[in-house]
């Protein structure tokens, strides 16, 4: 059976792609999800990945300008059994000199670079590693998280064997620079084996577990929540976006105990401060919101809120405050507790930047105006 392969669409107003290069030759043999070419679009450069194992047909040439929907390449997924059929007998035969949890090296190293991720980016910055230093990876296996001025994206391994790290992280890269490493080599095991793939995904669900992606590291750090404390419900139990979303429900009765032991400091004249560098996503978020502030028209929003609480704590305590203080008990008491307890729970509204580092507060400073 033969798959054609077409090209995707890649947004609204895109209506043709060029076909930059081929990583694949014709004939070649492809895995399913490998990255067969490189296509670009007026306004960035995406991979096209194998919708299907088998042999690779190529149709369109290097350079065509193609249209959304246009027949790329074709995959005959018949050859598939072929190709398995070949591997397992060579593994079959090779399968005795290998020896348990050590990789056979080939030799070859390839240099991983920081990819374009679109005409205005320049630079990116390393967010975090998701492969140790000198594990073994797989092709197409999630290495790394990178961040640009505009969002955060995955960078995947190039080829299967061991990685050695040459970035570290939170570090600035120019786009094309040397990020890491991989030693081309093959698997520890052979793949009739089952027992020795286990401990590689028990480790890998290890690291993942309770490690929080940029995007949710951002929230859990605005909301002021641990990512300890958060369960991730994502691949070995990472925490994602939505994870860090649901939890603003959870540090509120953390956040209770935790602020009554930062009160007894700041009693005694304490006034601690936290810095923490900026990713270049969030230094483009500031820039833009301050030219937004100078630029247009702001509006006030007003919500409604139910006060009647309130009235009734301060009609019951109202005559026993005026004794003892000497002055009426308004409502501007109940407004600046509300403001301090907000803080508390999102310290990032509590926060300034300076320079690239954005300085957390663990102290609330309110000004009155006054007649």
């Amino acid at each position: 059976m033969s798959l054609k392969v077409i090209v995707p669409e890649v947004g609204e107003s895109i209506t043709e792609v060029t076909l930059a290069v081929w990583n694949k030759k014709d004939g070649d043999h492809v895995s399913m999800d490998e990255v067969l070419c490189e296509l670009e679009s007026e306004k960035a450069t995406f991979e096209l990945p194998a919708e299907a194992e088998g042999k690779l047909k190529i149709i369109a040439r290097e350079g065509d300008t193609l249209e959304i929907g246009a027949v790329i390449c074709e995959i005959d997924t018949d050859a598939k059994q072929e190709a398995s059929t070949s591997e397992a007998s060579t593994e079959d035969v090779e399968a005795e000199p290998v020896v348990k949890g050590a990789a056979i090296k080939t030799g070859e190293t390839i240099e991983m670079r920081v990819p374009e991720v679109g005409e205005s980016i320049t630079e990116v910055t390393l967010a975090s590693w998701t492969k140790e230093e000198g594990a073994f990876v797989e092709l197409d296996e999630i290495i790394a998280e990178i961040e640009s001025e505009k969002a955060t994206f995955e960078l995947p391994a190039e080829a299967s064997g061991i990685l050695k790290h040459v970035a570290k992280e939170d570090q600035v890269l120019e786009i094309g620079a040397l990020i890491c490493t991989i030693e081309e080599s093959a698997a520890p095991t052979t793949k009739p084996v089952t027992t020795e793939p286990v401990p590689a995904h028990t480790s890998k669900e290890s690291y993942a577990k309770g490690h929080a992606s940029p995007a949710a590291a951002k929230i859990l750090d605005e909301k002021g929540v641990s990512p300890q404390s958060v369960q991730g419900t994502g691949v070995g139990g990472r925490i994602t976006k939505d994870d860090a979303q649901k939890a603003s429900a959870q540090p509120k009765s953390v956040a209770k105990p935790t602020a009554v032991t930062e009160q007894a400091p700041a009693v005694a004249g304490e006034r601690n401060e936290t810095r923490k560098k900026m990713s270049s996503l969030r230094k483009t978020v500031a820039r833009r919101l301050v030219a937004v502030k100078n630029e247009t028209a702001m509006l006030t929003t007003f919500n409604e809120v139910n006060m009647k609480p309130i009235m009734d704590l301060r009609a019951k305590y109202k005559e026993q405050f005026k004794e003892k203080h000497d002055i009426g008990l308004g409502f501007m008491s109940f407004f600046i507790k509300a403001c301090t307890v907000a803080l508390q729970e999102w310290p990032s509204v509590n926060a300034m930047i300076d320079g690239d580092e954005m300085v957390f507060h663990d102290f609330c400073d309110v000004s009155i105006a006054v007649s």
